[in-house]
């Protein structure tokens, strides 16, 4: 077609169906509930500033004003923090083995994640320890008590209720604490995805690698401060670093969950269309953003596909997040079995009664134009060949 090869046609045609230009709303998320910047020390947030140019939207300033602020208490508190217990901690080492929920964004991660943790034999990083990661240990009981009514009731993105005690991705922390990661997108929206090389650590240096790991280490070690459980952890992330891992948990579990592609695309744009809105310091144009979605989940795979045949049978399980909806007690139980992990019949009440709280969430709806459909088609084939979902059923 005029000399343009039919999957650069594709990319274009995918590239002038970008949502809608408007904002949209925040879902309740008023303008001083915390966002994940107002966590970072001092050092973390002023070079993010740096970087982007401080290329904060004039409505923003107050917001960029107020982080600052606080990121300057949370340097001074991780001070206090260090001086007080931090030498405590320099050689302690994980009791056990954690596990990693790993998968694309919106493939169900954070309901696996809170049907593990109904295991009072497991623990996992709260909300509050990664948003405050620097010095959660000095100040997260008495945070966590009083500071609740910061939280919309409900995650901007989705239906999934919120609290500072509830499980959260310690990819956050990571970013607190000053490490590379592609959420920093997320605080300058309309500029390009940066720190796409930490989603693989594909021409990411050996030292820098190592940094790191010892940033993810430093955390880990505050966790099992407080208790010495198995540590769950989730985030999407890590489905592309489980060499990484591996390499500084040969004992560690992976489970990884899958999605139809067709619910897991469009679930993904909105998700990134709220976060952007809610945690930006741009009023975002989402300018890109369906070709970001497409491209990034070819990219995670193709790493993950090389790596996972590593681990040993005991180390990994994998399943279908529409499994997992339809029988949740069944698929944990089998997840289990799989990885060898003990007391399921201790924790099955826990699991019971937390899934008959859950039995009314209702998921988002999404509709696709025929157009998108195709693309997903087309640039996710692997995806639908390798974990059986069909491409017929919206054509």
């Amino acid at each position: 077609m005029n000399g343009i090869s039919e999957k650069e046609q594709l990319k274009r045609t995918t590239s002038t169906l970008e949502a809608e230009k408007t904002t949209p709303k925040r879902n309740g998320y008023g303008f001083w509930m915390p966002r994940f910047w107002h966590g970072m020390v001092l050092s973390a947030w002023l070079k993010l500033l740096k970087r982007n140019r401080y290329a904060v939207h004039p409505l923003r300033i107050p917001m960029a004003g107020m982080i600052t602020l606080i990121a300057t208490a949370n340097s001074a508190l991780g001070a206090m923090q260090q001086a007080k217990i931090g030498h405590r901690l320099d050689n302690l080492r994980l009791r056990r083995p954690p596990v990693f929920i790993i998968g694309h964004w919106r493939s169900g991660t954070t309901f696996l994640h809170e049907l593990l943790v109904r295991d009072p034999q497991h623990t996992y990083p709260t909300t509050y320890e990664c948003f405050c990661p620097a010095h959660f240990l000095l100040t997260g009981r008495i945070a966590s008590k009083y500071l609740g009514f910061l939280l919309p009731s409900q995650r901007p993105m989705d239906n999934v209720r919120t609290g500072w005690n509830r499980p959260q991705e310690d990819e956050f922390a990571l970013c607190g604490l000053g490490s590379p990661s592609p959420y920093l997108t997320m605080a300058f929206p309309n500029h390009s995805p940066i720190d796409q090389d930490y989603l693989d650590f594909d021409g990411v240096s050996r030292e820098d690698i190592e940094e790191w790991k010892s940033t993810l280490m430093w955390f880990l070690r505050r966790i099992t401060v407080r208790t010495s459980k198995r540590i769950i952890l989730k985030s999407p992330p890590h489905t592309s670093r489980v060499d990484v891992l591996r390499q500084m948990f040969p004992d560690a579990k992976f489970i990884h969950i899958v999605r139809d592609p067709y619910t897991l695309f469009p679930s993904t744009v909105k998700l990134w269309k709220s976060l952007y809105t809610i945690q930006g310091l741009q009023i975002p144009r989402f300018i890109g953003l369906n070709e970001h979605v497409l491209e990034t989940l070819p990219r995670m795979y193709k790493s993950f596909n090389k790596q996972v045949g590593q681990l040993r049978p005991n180390q990994f399980c994998q399943l279908k997040y529409e499994d997992l909806v339809a029988d949740p007690i069944n698929q944990v139980r089998r997840i289990y079995e799989t990885l060898e992990l003990e007391s399921f019949e201790s924790m099955l009440p826990q699991l019971v009664e937390f899934v008959q709280e859950e039995s009314g969430y209702q998921p988002n709806r999404h509709r696709l134009a025929p157009e998108l459909c195709e693309a997903i088609s087309q640039r996710w084939e692997f995806y639908f060949n390798d974990y059986g979902y069909a491409k017929e059923q919206h054509f």
